[in-house]
């Protein structure tokens, strides 16, 4: 009860709870695409278990601590630079996204989506292998912030909190976050960049060249409020304009008169 009472375990909370929220929206963005590959009754349930899976890896990754910072740790060295266990998942996890947000780019301007028109079977592979997928990414971005939220906050029932709560917001919103993905043909090929950007970082950042989030997500935020700033532009342009004829109108009002 002395921790509740402290007020900087509540900023602590606070803190790494936005954090938390931050970086989840990459992983959100990289479900909901996925999950649109799916039937439409098969998307919630996907987006529930890619969901529980991460929050899954990161109170796993939080119960084993001295693993994590044993992550950090040099293992070999490669033109003068000491690669460690966590430069290692970032550089596969980096790899991992840019080949599938660019295969997932190449089928939304080459070719036809996959499981369409699969029948059941084939329905049943491609939920397979997207979540095996959802789970190979959620490793990676857990250990990302796992590793933030240990840098920030010593107490371990924080970090828990936080990520709990965290995830719990994240699935609230993903439904609609993958609605509005699917219905806009721009935010989801914008969105696909914004994984491509994301790999990138994370292979930059295994190999020692540490990118400052906010050079990361600022791009990300401008592009996505002028993207929505050109779909309700677009909106209001397909809204018909009816304009009244003065001299119609006159007459009119001079019969009835």
């Amino acid at each position: 009860m002395e921790i509740l009472a402290d007020p900087a375990t509540w900023i602590s909370f606070a803190t790494l709870l936005l954090l938390e929220l931050i970086l989840g929206v990459d992983n959100v963005v990289f479900i909901s695409i996925l999950t649109g590959r799916l039937p439409e009754e098969q998307r919630p349930r996907a987006r529930f278990i890619g969901l529980s899976l991460a929050l899954v890896t990161r109170l796993a990754l939080l119960a084993t601590l001295s693993w994590i910072v044993g992550l950090t740790a040099p293992l070999f060295t490669l033109f003068s630079h000491d690669f460690s266990g966590r430069d290692l998942i970032l550089i596969l996890g980096g790899l991992f996204l840019l080949v599938k947000a660019t295969h997932e780019i190449h089928h939304r301007l080459e070719g036809p989506e996959e499981g369409k028109h699969a029948g059941d079977g084939k329905k049943g592979a491609v939920f397979t292998s997207i979540i095996i997928q959802i789970a190979v990414l959620d490793i990676v971005f857990s250990l990302d912030s796992v590793i933030t939220a240990v840098g920030m906050v010593e107490n371990l029932w924080v970090m828990a909190a936080a990520i709990i709560v965290a995830i719990a917001i994240t699935l609230y919103f993903a439904g609609a976050i993958s609605r509005f993905i699917d219905a806009h043909p721009s935010i989801k090929m914008l969105a696909l960049s914004f994984l491509v950007l994301i790999g990138a970082s994370l292979i930059a950042e295994g190999f020692g060249a540490h990118i400052d989030k906010g050079y990361v997500y600022g791009p990300i935020a401008f592009s996505l409020i002028v993207e929505l700033l050109n779909i309700r532009a677009k909106k209001i342009r397909s809204k018909p304009v009816r304009l009244r004829d003065a001299y119609h109108d006159t007459a009119e009002e001079s019969k009835t008169g």
